[in-house]
């Protein structure tokens, strides 16, 4: 019975050797297992939570955010000094004539003059005055050849004209007599062409020729008293009849006629026979 009881004791301590040799064994191993491996196969739950922690240093300054919207516009600033003067710039236009000044105060009186010889004062006016009737004319006829020179146009046996000063009917027969001609009389097509042509490439409208019935209603001379006989050019509906005043008569740009009255001021066609 005792030796039963001390072989139980035995097998006891046996196996409580072998537990505490597992145990070591066991710790063994979860100690030199990395922290990861036990993590991995044991649930860990969060913590209470801790205290606050002490404030922190002031961080670098960030970068710069966008734009903003426009603000409302704000009150008027207080006016700035006086900038420095500018260049001078462009002169201006000339502007128009002033009111007439207050007339000034006489001057003094000069003394008095020496005696003027005697002598036969009116012949020599009588020269002076011709002489200014000569210049003037010199002075017309100048201006007239310029003016010639600058255009004119041409056929066989005669030069065209046009004389750029307004005139009326019997001025202009009168001013182009004074230079050797006529006004211009146009008895063919090729004629009547030439000076429309003339007219029109002088940038003008109309201008009068040397066509007209003031000896008679209605039957139209040349300037040179010699009836119309087989050319005209009249503008569909002329001449009128019932034109008691249209005496004289125009060619317009596009080489028609057309009757007009004679006092009107306008252009005319001088013609000139050439030199054989």
């Amino acid at each position: 019975m005792s030796s039963m009881k001390g072989q139980q004791w035995r097998t006891c301590g046996t196996l409580v050797v072998l537990f505490i040799f597992q145990v070591q064994i066991l710790g063994f191993n979860v100690d030199s297992q990395p922290a990861t491996d036990v993590c991995s196969t044991h649930t860990i739950l969060p913590g209470p939570k801790g205290d606050d922690g002490e404030k922190g240093d002031q961080g670098e300054v960030g970068k710069h955010g966008k734009v903003g919207p426009k603000g409302p516009k704000g009150n008027k600033g207080a006016v700035g000094d006086s900038g420095d003067q500018g260049m001078i710039g462009k002169i201006g236009p000339i502007g128009g004539k002033g009111d007439k000044g207050v007339k000034g105060l006489s001057g003094v009186s000069g003394g008095k003059g020496k005696a003027g010889t005697v002598c036969d004062c009116g012949r020599y006016r009588k020269v002076v005055g011709q002489l200014d009737i000569n210049v003037a004319r010199l002075k017309t006829s100048m201006k007239f050849v310029k003016n010639v020179i600058a255009g004119i146009r041409e056929t066989d046996e005669k030069f065209y004209y046009i004389v750029q000063e307004e005139k009326s009917y019997k001025e202009a027969v009168t001013h182009c007599r004074i230079r050797g001609g006529m006004l211009a009389m146009p008895k063919d097509e090729a004629t009547n062409a030439l000076i429309a042509d003339y007219i029109s490439k002088s940038g003008l409208f109309r201008v009068f020729i040397g066509v007209n019935d003031m000896e008679k209603e209605g039957q139209f001379m040349y300037a040179d008293n010699t009836p119309l006989q087989n050319y005209s050019n009249w503008k569909e509906g002329e001449p009128k009849e019932a034109s008691v005043h249209e005496d004289c008569v125009e060619m317009l740009s596009t080489g028609e006629w057309n009757d007009s009255e004679c006092h009107l001021a306008i252009y005319f066609v001088c013609e000139f026979k050439k030199r054989k």
